[in-house]
């Protein structure tokens, strides 16, 4: 009987007989070298056989499995994985499905070892490169059983660590086998990224709570080289290094699912990170989509609570940043309209009360220092993407913010919102604060083009209203324009020292462009300040900030002709305070003497005429001695000293306007212009400060018109304007109306029924006498002096000049060239 079974051995292929040999007779003492040896050298001499081999090993470790027999599974797959390592052949593809539905088999088992066993052996197999690709392999199953390990729930801990490094190993390998395979299915597929993005989010997050509670130093440093976070981030990050220009959407979807599911935005920190590795992972020429993902996911959440929008709008101000280098994309300007729209969404939200604009028993109730910490977040947002675009593209926003601001009166480019007056102020403060964040750090050596008339015209508009808080905003946009040389904060503590050169002031030579820009817009300037002086609402930072703009005009855009403006504006700013007329309170009137004794001293040093200088530290030193309170260092501080009463300012702590014109007319300044005392001109602009009626503003413009006309000295008084004058007005203007629409009527009907003959008389009637009136200018204008071509006499023996064209005239010869 044991003949017959060692002949019936001895006849069974080469190939079994050569698998049976690498097993032992005691699993532990492991793999047979010798024999496995001879197995590979078999493998290699025919691979031909190479499929059997694999599917015979398959067949034994399934026999194996069965029977918990482990140590010979471990064989068998120690030999499978030395197979594979050394044939490299074209029946490989053969060889590879049996070793991996040996692999499937282990994954499938209950016992953690086994799992880890086949992932291992996965893993193996990734990292070889094929010669020939495969067109009926699949993954599915592994892409699924892998992200199920990734969430694995065992009890042990230190297991359950190690199945969940399994599973993320084996996404890897995965990834790294099919992400540049054509012939594969698309690893990029919804249906995969859905499964392998959030496993691998899972385990970042599982590892900041496991890291938040600060292990020993030797536990981590025992562990420092299995932690799960460090390789879910290494894992994620080839993932998104891999991504092409069409998976990027793909990749990142699920990302915000996952925040939006586990409401990770409210923490923002893991959010954050999640995007920090995105964007540092992806192509930087990429960086755009991303953006514009986080901004449709914001728009898609724009009734989401506060908090949520505050985290998306936190993990778009460290997005931005970070994409810096490869610019916010195509669509700059829909990146801004995005977050100024969700700027008025959240003002809405705020003073009506809801979502939805009712207080309806279900609706969401919104908490307001919420949503002012989400509009915040907005605008650090808005300046953060400001700060990445260069100077053309930045101006090019400021222009689109001041398009979208209400300007009370002369237009409403934002949708009328349903919190009435008070949130069209606060969206105004809003986009205003939005506005000094994108011209933060702004630089341009041009100012004509980086402050175009449709944008320095509506922002001083805002300096004369009524509201301190926008005057205050649109003089810190000022002045982040004008700094050209960071001097700004040199002029953030108002003082009449006597030596300027310690605020170590940067001044560079007034440019052609400079020139040019304060004489369009100099005067307009000038006027806003002087009438921010006035307005009685004005604070301690309103008049730093408007001797800061004096100061920056002097050093940034000064020539002798903006000088003597300036000191002109200065001495009315002193006629203004001490003038009853205004009813200024006492501290403006100080304040407004503060700040003129504070700017000429300034432009005396400046000048550098001593003369000018003399008379400037003269005042200033009596100021000191009989009326401290005239001078900042008394009324810009926490506890201003004041005087009573003002009425006896006069004589020697006043600024004289006829020594200075003196003292600098000696230095070839304009006597004549520094004479003439500045008077702001008023106009239409002064209607969104404090008129209150249409009455008002109409017998202002009158008064003006009056005033301006050339000849005003025989013109008779400006009609008084009366409520009867205004209604015939109205009713006239109603009447004309109704005439001109009856007469577009009777021409559109005209050319809808009238015959085509009549038509075409008629409007070759029109042709006729245009050409007829041009043949006229055409006459008048080609008539040369008679001289070259002579005269004719006219029927009545007058001499008449013939009218010759140009191109018919005779020259003399030395007149042609």
């Amino acid at each position: 009987m044991y003949g017959v079974c060692g002949c019936c051995g001895a006849l069974r292929p080469r190939y079994k007989r050569l698998v049976d040999n690498i097993f032992p007779e005691d699993p532990e003492d492991g793999l047979v070298k010798a024999n496995m040896e001879k197995l590979t050298f078999y493998a290699l001499s025919a691979p031909e056989k190479l499929d059997r081999i694999g599917a015979y090993l398959s067949e034994r470790l399934s026999r194996d499995v069965a029977r918990h027999r482990y140590g010979y599974v471990c064989i068998a797959m120690e030999a499978l994985d030395q197979l594979l390592m050394a044939c490299h052949c074209q029946s490989i593809n053969l060889f590879v499905e049996s070793f991996l539905k040996m692999v499937r088999k282990l994954l499938e088992s209950d016992k953690p070892s086994l799992q880890i066993l086949g992932t291992n052996s996965f893993v193996k197999f990734a990292n070889i490169e094929e010669d020939t690709p495969s067109y009926h392999r699949s993954y599915d199953f592994f892409v699924s059983r892998f992200s199920e390990m990734c969430h694995s729930g065992y009890e042990d801990p230190d297991i359950r660590t190690k199945i969940r490094m399994a599973g993320i190993k084996g996404l890897q390998g995965v990834v790294r086998k099919t992400v540049n395979d054509e012939l594969q299915a698309n690893i990029w597929d919804p249906q995969h990224m859905d499964k392998i993005v959030p496993s691998l989010l899972f385990n970042l997050q599982s590892g900041e709570r496991t890291e938040s509670r600060s292990p020993s130093p030797l536990q981590a440093s025992e562990k420092e080289k299995e932690s799960p976070v460090e390789l879910t981030e290494r894992c994620f990050r080839e993932l998104l290094g891999r991504a092409a220009y069409g998976n990027i959407k793909n990749a990142v979807t699920p990302v915000l699912m996952h925040l939006d599911n586990h409401s990770l935005w409210e923490g923002k920190t893991f959010a954050v990170r999640c995007f920090k590795i995105i964007m540092y992972s992806i192509q930087s020429q990429h960086s755009h989509l991303v953006i514009q993902q986080l901004l449709g996911h914001l728009d898609a959440n724009s009734k989401n609570s506060a908090t949520v929008r505050a985290g998306i709008v936190e993990v778009l101000l460290e997005a931005a940043a970070i994409a810096a280098s490869g610019s916010v994309g195509p669509t700059v300007l829909e990146v801004f309209n995005t977050l100024l729209r969700q700027l008025r969404l959240s003002v809405d939200y705020e003073l009506t009360g809801s979502y939805d604009g009712s207080t309806n028993i279900g609706t969401k109730i919104i908490k307001a220092h919420e949503e002012r910490q989400l509009q915040e977040a907005v605008i650090r947002t808005i300046g953060s993407f400001a700060n990445t675009l260069p100077t053309y593209q930045r101006s090019e926003v400021m222009l689109f913010i001041m398009g979208k601001i209400p300007v009370p009166g002369i237009h409403l480019t934002l949708p009328s919102s349903d919190s009435g007056p008070e949130g069209t102020r606060m969206i105004q403060v809003m986009l205003l604060k939005s506005l000094v964040q994108v011209t933060a750090g702004f630089q341009t050596t041009n100012m004509l083009t980086a402050l175009p008339s449709s944008f320095l015209e509506p922002l001083l508009s805002f300096s004369l209203t009524e509201d301190p808080e926008v005057r205050l905003l649109v003089l810190q946009i000022l002045l982040s324009l004008i700094d050209r040389h960071d001097n700004r904060p040199k002029f953030a503590n108002m003082s009449s020292i006597s030596d300027i050169s310690v605020l170590k002031l940067k001044v560079d030579k007034c440019s052609r462009q400079d020139n040019l820009f304060m004489k369009k817009h100099g005067q307009q300037l000038y006027r806003h300040i002087y009438l921010g002086c006035k307005e009685e609402s004005s604070g301690r930072e309103h008049y730093e900030a408007l001797f800061a703009l004096l100061g920056l005009l002097s050093v940034e855009l000064a020539n002798e002709e903006v000088v003597v403006d300036l000191i002109r504006l200065a001495l009315a700013l002193q006629d203004l305070a001490l003038s009853t007329d205004e009813a200024l309170p006492v501290y403006n009137r100080c304040a407004v003497h503060a700040l003129v004794a504070a700017y000429l001293n300034l432009i005396c040093q400046l000048t550098t005429v001593p003369a000018f200088c003399q008379h400037i530290h003269e005042v200033i030193e009596v100021r000191q001695k009989e009326s401290p309170y005239l001078l900042p260092e008394a009324v810009f501080v926490d506890s201003p000293k004041l005087h009573s009463s003002l009425d006896k300012v006069e004589g020697s702590v006043l600024f004289l306007q006829s020594k200075i014109t003196e003292s600098l007319g000696g230095s070839g300044y304009n006597t004549e212009r520094l004479a003439t005392p500045y008077v702001p001109q008023y106009t239409e602009e002064d209607r969104l400060s404090k008129r209150k009626s249409i009455g008002e503003t109409i017998s202002l413009q009158v008064e003006v018109e009056s005033r301006n006309s050339p000849e005003k000295e025989e013109r008779t008084p400006a009609e008084e304007i009366t409520f009867e004058t205004l209604k015939n007005a109205i009713v006239d203007s109603v009447g004309m109306e109704e005439q001109e629409r009856e007469r577009r009527r009777q021409v559109v009907e005209k050319f809808q029924k009238a015959p085509f003959e009549e038509i075409a008389a008629h409007c070759g009637a029109r042709a006729t006498q245009l050409q007829s009136k041009l043949n006229q200018i055409f006459e008048i204008t080609i008539r040369p002096p008679p001289s070259p071509s002579g005269t004719i006499s006219s029927g009545y023996g007058q001499s008449q000049s013939r009218s010759v064209p140009i191109y018919e005239m005779k020259f003399p010869d030395l007149c042609v060239y």
